[in-house]
């Protein structure tokens, strides 16, 4: 069993990298890239939504390893965790479906991060020589698109925590 002190140093860095992830694609996603997108022209929005990119990226990547590493003692030291993939109370089944869209979540960013983030480098970069083919928009569409959806299935891992909360 952990300590009590591990324990909770686990939970607060849990809740930090959670503000830290989800907060930064709530502010992405519902403010900042839509107030961008209306304002910068579409090479300069390109150019900047992969400069933000490459700041963010570690940031997320390290929240997600935090995140998992975390949450893997927490569930542990759980008095519902009945082993690997057990589904025998409604903990586990929460926990469970939280996973599942965990995984999709890590799946949409490591999308934008080896896709889609390089694609809109290449087009800035195509831009900025001259050579531009026309693939901003949709490259920034999906770009957009897929921070939205990243929220959206955080909110659904906050939900399946709840649920596991007062199960």
């Amino acid at each position: 069993m952990m300590p009590h002190w591990a324990l909770l140093i686990s939970f607060w860095l849990h809740m930090l990298a959670t503000v830290a992830w989800l907060g930064g694609l709530a502010a992405l996603a519902l403010f900042v890239l839509p107030s961008m997108r209306r304002t910068l022209k579409p090479k300069e929005y390109a150019l900047w939504a992969d400069a933000l990119n490459r700041k963010l990226d570690p940031i997320g990547w390290f929240s997600l390893g935090l995140l998992t590493f975390t949450g893997l003692l927490q569930m542990d030291s759980n008095a519902n965790y009945a082993g690997f993939l057990s589904l025998s109370n409604p903990w586990a089944v929460a926990i469970c479906l939280k996973h599942i869209v965990f995984f999709g979540m890590i799946a949409v960013s490591a999308v934008l991060t080896w896709r889609v983030a390089p694609a809109l480098s290449r087009a800035a970069l195509s831009r900025a020589r001259g050579k531009a083919d026309g693939q901003e928009q949709a490259i920034l569409r999906r770009f957009q698109g897929l921070i939205v959806l990243n929220l959206a299935l955080g909110f659904l891992v906050l939900i399946f925590t709840a649920m596991a909360r007062v199960a």
